[in-house]
């Protein structure tokens, strides 16, 4: 007999059914063995060339993979062959440890410093624990973790997901994803609304699903139904495929179904996004990173460099909007020529905008070499400054990039105290931009890499929403543009309601636009409002999300 289903956050819209494979759980350590003096060489070369394993491993994997998911696992290989790790190992077997506890030993070493220096650094932990688990299964002689393969579709079901595992997972194979863990901006998330595939993350009750269950994940509502009836799910397929149509026959720009303009952007963050970026039905680029230029290197980029990614970018995007966000240092991206290694609170500290008072050279560069590259092609390019805190740094900002030629400036509103002074903002802006998984953090001071309190960051929290629609009403009574850039733009539903407060163009994943676009078409501009309101006066982000969804009758 069916149950209640288990609840999480929806991350991936709409809905799949298959039986559950989950993702094995990582190598047990045996009981540590004193290692005798005379067997240390060989624990040594055990614990070595574990780690060779795991990095040729990794590299053949890169070798048959295609951009981001080349890239990662490329990445990985490099931390399993960093000859400190190895070292570390080493220095773990002399002490009289065996091979797999001093591998193990050598990885907590590192993580723990990445995890004590926040931020970016934090965010690779997972990283290492995974290439830990592979190290360890290899030197007990077990099979190196990674994804199921039961020889049919299934719903992959995992506490967390790896990104070494991710990076090859195959979307014609794995029709869902859950994950224990996890929140809306986590690599699952990300990858989820990438692939297309219902998700569901922060669902801790997922631990109790056993291989081969049959389950029903819906990723709008952010449920996992075990053993569904076969009504339940041949109701489900019914409303898949109806979603799926709908998003196929949209096309154009965004509107509402009388005719109200939502414009319809996409997200763009390194070179390998450009193609299909481009290629997508879409108005222009809402939100470009330009971080990738700058990470992984000793200095800044020079300005012939900057130049050409930009131009490359504009011209892809000839006649169409580009939105450049310049350089957004600190916390999660730290660059050794931009930030200070030492501050106690990266998140808090000197990032986005701020860098530019310790560092002005940079973002003037930046702009000339933007203002440059848009001279030469026929983009509609516009600029804005993320971390703007006070109207102060919006006005000096916008008379920096205007001093360089670039004429449509505008401020990021990613901070409560910038939502509030909104209007001040939009005096001596062309344009705001709302990023939400930011603004959430800040505003209920939890930690986007804590899965404990995804619920939190749960784009749908109605705290959250006012402070998107305060935004939304000061650029109106200005005559300003008021977009959403973070991943609350990407789900259909909650698009609705973005709508409804004011918000006047999306900016999301290039495969998350179809759906967007078929759900504001079937909505006119006062049922969203209607439902804006709805969401506002919910308690809480499942109240909102649940109260929303019946009034729309499942949309999304």
């Amino acid at each position: 007999m069916t149950g209640a289903p288990l609840r999480g956050i929806g991350v991936g819209g709409g809905t799949a059914s298959g039986p559950v494979a989950r993702m094995a759980p990582p190598p047990a350590l045996p009981a540590p063995r004193q290692v005798a003096a005379d067997e240390l060489p060989a624990e040594t070369a055990a614990a070595r060339a574990a780690l060779t394993a795991v990095a040729e491993d990794l590299g053949r994997r890169a070798a048959t993979a295609d951009g981001e998911a080349a890239d990662v696992l490329t990445a990985l290989g490099m931390m399993a062959a960093d000859p400190a790790l190895a070292d570390s190992a080493e220095a773990h077997v002399r002490q009289g440890q065996d091979a797999a506890h001093a591998l193990a030993e050598a990885f907590a070493g590192f993580a723990a410093t990445l995890r004590a220096a926040g931020g970016y650094f934090a965010e690779r932990v997972p990283d290492l624990e995974d290439l830990r688990d592979r190290a360890v299964a290899h030197t007990l002689g077990l099979p190196m973790p990674g994804l199921p393969d039961p020889g049919h579709p299934y719903v992959l079901v995992a506490a967390d997901l790896a990104p070494a595992d991710t990076a090859l997972l195959d979307p014609a194979r794995v029709v869902a994803l859950v994950t224990e863990e996890g929140g809306p901006t986590s690599h699952t998330a990300i990858l989820a609304k990438i692939l297309g595939l219902p998700a569901v993350v922060a669902c801790p009750e997922a631990a109790s699903l056993a291989d081969g269950t049959p389950v029903l994940v819906d990723g709008t509502a952010g449920t996992v139904l075990a053993a569904p009836s076969p009504e339940q799910v041949a109701d489900a397929a019914a409303r898949e495929e109806r979603r799926r149509r709908a998003a196929a026959a949209s096309n154009g720009p965004g509107r509402t179904a009388d005719g109200h303009p939502v414009r319809l952007m996409v997200n763009l963050g390194a070179p390998h996004e450009l193609a299909a970026a481009a290629a997508a039905d879409s108005e222009g680029v809402g939100l470009f990173r330009t971080e990738f230029l700058y990470l992984d290197r000793a200095s800044a980029p020079g300005a012939e460099e900057q130049r050409e990614a930009y131009r490359q970018v504009f011209e892809a995007f000839a006649g169409r909007r580009v939105v450049v966000r310049t350089l957004d240092a600190g916390a999660d991206k730290p660059l050794p020529f931009a930030t200070a290694a030492d501050e106690p609170n990266p998140a808090l500290g000197v990032r986005g905008l701020r860098t530019s008072v310790r560092h002005p050279g940079l973002l003037d560069s930046q702009l000339a070499a933007v203002a440059e590259a848009a001279r030469s092609t026929r983009a509609d390019v516009w600029v804005m400054a993320p971390m703007v805190s006070v109207p102060a740094e919006a006005r000096a900002f916008a008379e920096q990039a205007r001093a360089h030629g670039l004429p449509t400036v505008g401020a990021m509103v990613e901070v409560p105290a910038a939502a509030l002074r909104a209007g001040q903002l939009a005096e001596v802006c062309d344009f705001l931009s709302i990023g939400t998984n930011d603004l959430a953090q800040y505003a209920f001071a939890a930690d986007r890499m804590l899965g404990s309190l995804a619920e939190l960051l749960d784009p749908w929290q109605p705290a959250l929403l006012e402070l998107v629609r305060q935004t939304a009403e000061a650029g109106a009574a200005h005559g300003r543009p008021v977009g959403v850039c973070g991943e609350a733009a990407s789900e259909p539903l909650l698009a609705l309601v973005l709508t409804g407060l004011g918000v006047t163009s999306l900016s999301a994943a290039p495969g998350c636009l179809p759906a967007v676009r078929a759900a504001l078409a079937a909505r006119t501009l006062e049922e969203c409002r209607a439902l804006a309101h709805l969401a506002l006066a919910a308690p809480d982000a499942a109240g909102a999300r649940t109260a929303v969804a019946e009034a729309a009758g499942g949309t999304g």
